[in-house]
């Protein structure tokens, strides 16, 4: 597997960082990787590598370097507090075009477009809901969101997402309780949707590196995604 950082040219000017990860074919569909709010540190590198292994072409974008370039913060104390702020700061604008940035910057690399040149977007937390976002705006071919913070109070998005959709939420989750998650199924009813919720699991279930990770619910998950993604990117 190949792994390095590469920039990427923002719509507003400057340049970000994106960690690509290359399956070990060299080729394979696209795959945009958003973070959660503690920036793309160990674990979400490592999740970069294992979708590439799984065999995508995997970018995970920085998604707080107008802010905190390439910042890397762990999940309690101080850093838990500055990755909330890091959060708060960013702006929606900022976002949502860094988002098209990334996705237009997968869809030209040649090791993608040699695959067939189809690109998803997955993402945790924070990442979860701009993954939902990726599937409404720039239009990527599949989208998988796990308990995506805010997408119950973005369901007016809904309607332009035509695109496959997965969503996995915790059912233990305080931060989205399951009367939210209904309101996501009931918005996704009638269309290419599955969502999936996990028992006796909290929010965070699928990072090895938090307290709260519950492993039987995260390697469901991602046999499930693997599947969702191959179905629709392949």
């Amino acid at each position: 597997m190949k792994t390095e950082w590469i920039q990427i040219n923002a719509q507003d000017g400057g340049q970000y960082g994106a960690y690509l990860a290359l399956p070990p074919a060299g080729t394979g569909p696209g795959l945009v990787l958003f973070q959660e709010i503690f920036g793309v540190n160990a674990h979400i590198r490592a999740v970069a590598e294992q979708y590439a292994m799984d065999g995508f072409v995997v970018l995970a974008p920085d998604v707080f370097w107008r802010d905190a370039p390439r910042v890397e913060l762990g999940y309690s104390g101080a850093d838990y507090d500055r990755a909330i702020e890091l959060m708060k700061a960013a702006k929606p604008e900022h976002l949502a075009a860094d988002i098209k940035t990334t996705v237009a910057a997968l869809r030209t690399r040649t090791e993608v477009d040699a695959a067939g040149g189809k690109v998803g977007a997955i993402g945790y937390c924070m990442g979860g809901r701009l993954a939902y976002i990726a599937a409404a705006d720039p239009g990527v071919d599949a989208a998988v969101c796990y308990y995506g913070g805010g997408i119950h109070d973005q369901l007016d998005r809904s309607a332009a997402i035509t695109c496959p959709i997965q969503f996995h939420y915790a059912e233990q989750d305080h931060a989205i309780p399951l009367p939210k998650v209904e309101e996501v199924r009931s918005a996704f009813a009638g269309k290419a949707a599955e969502l999936h919720v996990y028992p006796r699991a909290t929010h965070g279930f699928n990072c090895w590196a938090r307290a709260s990770y519950h492993a039987p619910s995260a390697a469901l998950a991602h046999g499930r995604a693997l599947q969702f993604l191959a179905r629709h990117l392949y």
